[in-house]
């Protein structure tokens, strides 16, 4: 097993090595320059690319830049005056970071539950109801749902905020706009898998040593159809927290999502690069996580592996 982990991790740190040279390369190639949209006079922006070190050689720009991200440094802003990347992201990544969360325990938990349900009820009511769920949250993109939501439980029925983040009351919306589309597709997963699994040998064999349905079902159909729905989790969380840009816009959430889509707008480099590299780190540990709990879950993963 600590082979198997020792693996994994070395493969995180190389990815995380080629996305920050690739990210910072690409920032390099954009169009336009940083300081082009402040309206500064040539002087004043030959000594701001002086400061910032975009007079050096790209090189030698690569090589500090890495040199500082050891430490954990990201830089200042180009943008916001005297605040730095790192102030930035400890102000707002916690309101993304909960929102992410709480539509992560929602989409799983309730898809998961949707799953085992539907595929129990294999062609009755219930099923067709739970495919139907999974259907609608598949095919609906998250802002068309966070408008929906606000509209019907804000707008017109007064039940819940329309926007904002001030309490527990003003993430319902937000999250489940977040969750659904999670939801079904850890349902429709969780469905095929719990029906492939039915007319496996050792069901049979479960069923013929007289075990209950309920001893069945908990700890041999769910435990072996979870598995498929463990490997997308890594992915899962990239969707999610990628997912939140749009909607703190729509529930003006004061989340990473301002800033990152601003950055890209404005050429701000550091503030691309960090937010980046940020995001592919907290993404990249994710699927660390998920590899061990995959290797935990299934002993022949581990072994298996290269």
């Amino acid at each position: 097993m600590l082979r198997y982990v020792l693996k994994r991790v070395l493969a995180a740190l190389i990815t995380l090595f080629v996305l920050v040279s690739v990210v910072f390369f690409m920032v390099r190639v954009m169009p336009g320059e940083p300081f082009t949209s402040a309206k500064l006079t040539p002087a004043v922006a030959a000594n701001m690319e002086k400061y910032y070190g975009f007079d050096k050689p790209l090189p030698v720009q690569y090589i500090q830049y890495i040199g500082k991200l050891l430490h954990g440094d990201f830089g200042y802003s180009m943008k916001y005056t005297n605040r730095t990347v790192n102030d930035i992201i400890g102000e707002t990544f916690p309101f993304s970071a909960d929102l992410g969360i709480r539509a992560l325990v929602i989409a799983i938990s309730f898809g998961l539950v949707l799953g085992v349900i539907s595929a129990l009820n294999r062609g009755n009511k219930i099923d067709f109801i739970c495919v139907i769920i999974a259907i609608i949250g598949t095919s609906v993109p998250d802002f068309i749902m966070g408008a929906f939501l606000q509209y019907f439980f804000g707008i017109k029925w007064g039940l819940l905020p329309v926007a904002q983040y001030k309490g527990f009351e003003y993430t319902i919306l937000p999250s489940v706009a977040l969750a659904f589309f999670t939801l079904a597709s850890v349902s429709r997963i969780m469905r095929s898998s719990m029906l492939e699994v039915v007319g496996q040998d050792y069901i049979k064999t479960a069923k013929a040593k007289g075990l209950s349905d309920f001893r069945i079902v908990g700890r041999h159909q769910i435990r072996n159809a979870i598995m498929p729905v463990i490997t997308m989790l890594g992915p899962t969380v990239a969707a999610v927290l990628t997912g939140t840009f749009v909607i703190e816009s729509i529930y003006a959430i004061p989340g990473m999502g301002k800033y990152y889509v601003e950055s890209v707008s404005t050429n701000d480099y550091s503030m691309i690069l960090g937010m980046t590299v940020f995001y592919g780190a907290f993404l990249i540990i994710c699927n660390l996580i998920v590899d061990i709990l995959y290797g935990i879950v299934d002993p022949r993963v581990r072994i298996a592996a290269p």
